[in-house]
């Protein structure tokens, strides 16, 4: 296997996307492996995380390597004005593979290009999140069955939300049916109804919330409508409590229905909904273990089994 970075899910072809997740369905079977022992791994979070960070750290030390990095970019030399390709230079000088969140779209991409050991983009803005698109499409496929035809509803941030972004482009190789809900300030961008229009996949787009909406998804994908992409608080406090999902809504939903969230959420599913056995959120982010030591693996070109 050849060393390759993932800046976008588009990186990856259908066959790769598919072999990714039974790589993953074997991590999960087995997630401790010394397949990393001597490698070293910089996770650089310029912009904060729990989930994602965590979890890449869990995955590489489960798999044998070692991490080295930082979570508060106040704390290294870019607070002061070190620029990005210094950074990035300097530090693939000490590793083998580097783990990178940053605030700014396109810095992935940026830093893949000046790296000399792969970059996996751990987020970057508003633009791409591919490791979680790769945690999402396990979970979708361990509860569906499949990833073929189905209805897919995704609800919230769609303008700014890099999670739906790279769902939508990952799931194009599936023939879904999107339906958009999304305040007028946060519809889902031109650019990615254009790439469904293209590729043939239908969707509509709704400005109401409702449960005709919800009965009809095989997978129900909620966003946080984050604050942290808003130059404009009162445009935020507008909009930020416009969708919240009760227990009550998922009443007459289909029996395979599965409720997503990439996390942190703040109000928009209310906590009465996690009870409910359609409510898989927090599975979804135990599988981002899995899902990102296959990507691990792969990037550095090594055959875990």
């Amino acid at each position: 296997m050849k060393r390759e970075s993932l800046v976008s899910i588009n990186d990856f072809s259908k066959e790769e996307i598919i072999d990714l997740l039974e790589k993953a369905k074997g991590f999960e079977a087995n997630p401790n492996r010394r397949v990393l022992e001597g490698k070293v791994i910089a996770t650089l979070f310029f912009e904060p995380s729990t989930r994602t960070r965590l979890s890449f750290e869990t995955a590489v030390n489960r798999l044998g390597g070692r991490i080295i990095g930082f979570s508060d970019a106040a704390t290294t030399s870019s607070s002061k004005g070190e620029s990005l390709k210094d950074t990035i230079m300097m530090v693939s000088n000490y590793v083998d593979l580097i783990i990178m969140r940053h605030y700014l779209e396109g810095a992935a991409r940026y830093a893949s290009e000046v790296s000399s050991v792969p970059i996996i983009n751990a987020g970057d803005g508003a633009n791409q999140h591919p490791s979680q698109t790769m945690l999402d499409l396990y979970s979708i496929y361990k509860t569906q069955g499949t990833l073929e035809n189905l209805n897919i509803t995704m609800v919230g941030d769609l303008k700014y939300g890099r999670t739906v972004h790279s769902l939508l482009q990952a799931m194009s190789h599936f023939h879904p049916t999107f339906h958009f809900v999304a305040p007028d300030e946060l519809k889902m961008p031109q650019e990615y109804k254009t790439f469904c229009d293209e590729h043939g996949i239908p969707y509509y787009e709704h400005t109401e919330f409702s449960e005709e909406v919800i009965n009809e998804a095989d997978i129900l994908y909620m966003t946080r409508v984050q604050r942290e992409r808003f130059t404009d608080l009162m445009e935020y406090e507008k909009v930020k409590n416009v969708y919240i999902l009760h227990n009550s809504m998922l009443r007459n939903s289909k029996p395979n229905l599965r409720v997503l969230h990439p996390l942190p959420r703040v109000n928009e599913i209310a906590y009465d909904v996690d009870n409910n056995p359609k409510a898989y959120y927090f599975q979804q982010a135990k599988n981002g273990l899995y899902a990102r030591q296959a990507i691990i693996c792969k990037v550095l070109g090594i055959d875990a089994d």
